[in-house]
């Protein structure tokens, strides 16, 4: 893989820094986490020679023509990972960006959006719907991958699946005779889902994301919500997803919708807002991942329109914070996603500070945005971990983030597949 001519384009005056793969390095540190243990490795060093890792530990080999990069009092992590994301959106209103832009201007966004992650330390994410973009992702996912732009590894899912006045139906409300997209792809039983999903897969979708609950509602501190698919119709478009080996994530943040879901053998249920015992149960046993998105419900609580909506909007998160604690407490596992795009790119790892406010250890939540972040993902065994044999995907954060977990909003150095994108 080589960096193109419009990924140093794309670098914006740090072109300089981007060098192509099939060097060796070697990168020392003050310190290097070995997120699986939890243990400090004092100092850090490793090698990488092409796209791998091939030595980790408080002292590595110097391959001859290696080059040697210091990073002084910082601590190498694995490359972050988000597993919600949405490239092709950026703040502002989301049914006017998909009904007034156009898919090139959006697909430019979105190639912006990537670069901007990236750069934050995010090597890896899951791109959680276009919304209404359709497969214009595969187009950036193939850009990247191909070496012509610089941004994460991408699983993308297309346009996600809903319910005709669902959820994510922007034309709920407008007259009859409007004729407005639908920001996601209508399917309302079972055989309009595998059909759905079918055209997703052949266009280019590495998984399913679909629109299980809404619209949410707090009344009197109890959380509401309505699912919009049954567990049979579920459990459908999961089985059709694992005929192609591939695997369904749910926009879910309540019962029943959750429940059905957990039933129904999904990846992830994302937002989770709220969750039974049963479902929690279900979830640890089956290994199916909470997704709490927190930083996007405070972006919105902070951004209201007005201070009633502010309030209301602070008593979901509160109400999302101590329902977490409860998932903590029964095993459920837990991926770190922020639903960046309706908020700046590039500034999500302020879900990771979320995540110890609201419960977790700093390595539990580290953890989550590494190794199982990288389960989610399908890439277990490629990602998320400073081993031998995964691609060199390596970033570097002042100071210790067992310690002070806004480490991880300080990234310094940044690098995929042995390619260098960001220098202290």
């Amino acid at each position: 893989m080589r960096v193109g001519a419009l990924a140093l384009i794309l670098m914006a005056g740090r072109a300089q820094d981007v060098q192509p793969a099939g060097r060796s390095f070697v990168i020392h540190a003050a310190r290097l986490l070995d997120v699986a243990t939890g243990k400090l490795v004092e100092p850090g060093e490793i090698l990488i020679q092409g796209e791998r890792i091939t030595q980790v530990g408080s002292s590595v080999a110097r391959a001859a023509g290696a080059e040697y990069i210091d990073l002084g009092d910082r601590t190498l992590l694995p490359g972050l990972i988000d597993a919600h994301v949405h490239l092709f959106l950026h703040p502002g209103d989301e049914a006017v960006q998909a009904i007034k832009e156009s898919v090139p201007q959006r697909t430019i966004a979105a190639v912006l959006a990537a670069k901007a992650d990236l750069m934050a330390g995010f090597t890896a994410e899951r791109d959680m719907g276009t919304e209404g973009a359709g497969s214009a992702d595969t187009a950036v996912r193939n850009a990247i991958n191909q070496g012509r732009v610089p941004g994460p590894r991408l699983r993308i899912s297309g346009n996600a699946v809903d319910i005709e006045g669902g959820h994510e139906d922007i034309s709920k409300g407008a007259g009859p005779h409007q004729h407005i997209v639908p920001s996601a792809t209508w399917a309302n039983n079972a055989a309009e889902l595998v059909t759905v999903m079918r055209r997703q897969f052949k266009e280019g979708a590495d998984f399913i994301k679909i629109y299980e609950t809404g619209d949410d509602s707090v009344v009197d501190g109890k959380f509401s919500t309505s699912f919009q698919y049954t567990e049979d119709e579920l459990r459908a478009a999961v089985q059709e997803a694992a005929r192609v080996h591939k695997r369904i994530a749910v926009h879910a943040t309540g019962e029943p919708g959750t429940l059905y879901a957990a039933r129904a053998g999904v990846v992830s249920i994302d937002h989770a807002n709220q969750l039974g015992v049963e479902t929690m149960r279900i979830m640890r046993e089956k290994r199916i991942f909470a997704v709490p998105t927190f930083a996007i419900f405070e972006y919105f609580a902070d951004h209201a329109e007005n201070q009633e909506s502010a309030k209301l909007q602070h008593e979901g998160l509160e109400l999302h914070a101590r329902e977490f604690r409860k998932q903590l407490e029964a095993g459920v596992p837990i991926a770190a996603g922020s639903d960046v795009g309706p908020f700046p790119h590039g500034t999500q790892a302020r879900e990771f500070e979320l995540m110890v406010k609201f419960g977790m250890t700093p390595l539990a939540a580290i953890q989550a945005g590494t190794i199982n972040g990288a389960e989610v993902l399908g890439w277990p065994d490629q990602i998320g971990q400073l081993k031998a044999g995964f691609l060199a995907d390596i970033v570097a954060v002042p100071g210790n983030p067992l310690t002070d977990i806004s480490a991880l909003t300080k990234v310094a150095f940044v690098m995929k597949g042995g390619v260098v994108y960001r220098r202290p």
